[in-house]
């Protein structure tokens, strides 16, 4: 068997023709695995760039290509480092996930005294479990993957007296939605802390449909009390039927308690029924009851698993003086 280097490069940039490499590898994983193993925000990162540069880990094969790679996320001043990584379905086996993962290990013990990192494995495979375990993670945060069949019977959606439902408004709705946004996930930064240029790249993607981005809207005032963001997924280059997705549905906490979050989530599954479609799915975070019970109460039934390791962190000792 013909041996790997364990990490060829370790770069802040990649070329273009390293990016399209990187998906191209993420997709023969997906393909395989039936789960695609880097995130929106990683591939967003990929294809667009970001604010600030990430390390990217490649490990190619003596011929030069590509066999596995790691995307790691130094932003995160109060959750720590963030990695991602995907090893060619032909190439495992041989010790190359591993690899990736030490290397991302000491990326973080280079810039963080603590040695914070978090593995995201999508799918929850075993044996990325078993890997993650098996160097000092703990398992730490999941992220369920719901799916509905559009089939089923949808009622008719009951918007609280005096609340409108409109599309939004490329340029005009934008600064007023990233501020409600801002609202309605105050205890999700993760959410909650997008910028108008985290929504720009995202409406400059190719999916992005103003019709189907859903604007809850006060009669009285034009203000706006929540949203439902409606996706269809897979629609163009996957091997797999289009989808609807319940990309992101956000409520102003003034608004919470009046019915507007299971209205809008009916209104934008008739819009993506509407479109042809025969499935939907959403994410939401396992520890989120009030969301998962809305969504199961809507139909919905758990279908995949997304799992965060945490690295069992450093502790840090201060020299006595």
């Amino acid at each position: 068997m013909t041996s790997l280097q364990p990490v060829a490069a370790r770069t802040d940039q990649l070329t273009v023709d390293e990016v399209r490499e990187v998906l191209a590898l993420a997709q023969a994983a997906g393909d395989t695995d039936g789960a695609y193993p880097l995130s929106e925000h990683v591939v967003l990162h990929l294809r667009h760039g970001g604010d600030a540069p990430a390390v990217h880990l490649l490990a190619r094969d003596p011929d030069g290509a590509l066999a596995g790679y790691a995307h790691l996320d130094t932003t995160d001043q109060v959750e720590g480092a963030a990695a991602e990584l995907v090893v060619h379905p032909l190439r495992r086996r041989r010790g190359l996930g591993r690899a990736l993962v030490r290397a991302a290990m000491d990326v973080t013990d280079e810039i963080d005294p603590r040695g914070r990192l978090r593995l995201w494995a999508h799918g929850d495979h075993p044996s990325a479990g078993a890997l993650a375990l098996g160097l000092g993670f703990v398992r730490a945060r999941v992220l369920l993957q719901m799916r509905r069949s559009l089939f089923a019977p949808l009622h008719e959606p009951r918007l609280p007296e005096g609340v409108t439902v409109r599309p939004f408004r490329p340029g005009a709705d934008d600064e007023a939605w990233v501020a409600l946004n801002a609202r309605a996930f105050a205890d999700h930064p993760d959410q909650g802390r997008w910028t108008l240029h985290d929504l720009r790249v995202r409406m400059a993607e190719p999916w992005f449909d103003p019709e189907g981005f859903l604007l809850a809207v006060d009669e009285a005032d034009g203000r706006l009390l929540g949203f439902h963001w409606t996706k269809v997924h897979g629609a163009r280059g996957h091997q797999h039927e289009p989808i609807g997705e319940v990309y992101v549905l956000g409520v102003d906490p003034a608004a919470h308690g009046t019915g507007l979050g299971s209205a809008l989530t009916v209104v934008g599954l008739r819009h993506l029924r509407g479109r042809g479609l025969d499935q939907a799915m959403l994410y939401v975070d396992e520890s989120n009851a009030r969301a998962v019970a809305l969504y199961s109460r809507l139909g919905f039934a758990r279908w995949s698993t997304d799992v965060s390791y945490r690295r069992i962190v450093h502790s840090v000792t201060t020299a006595s003086t």
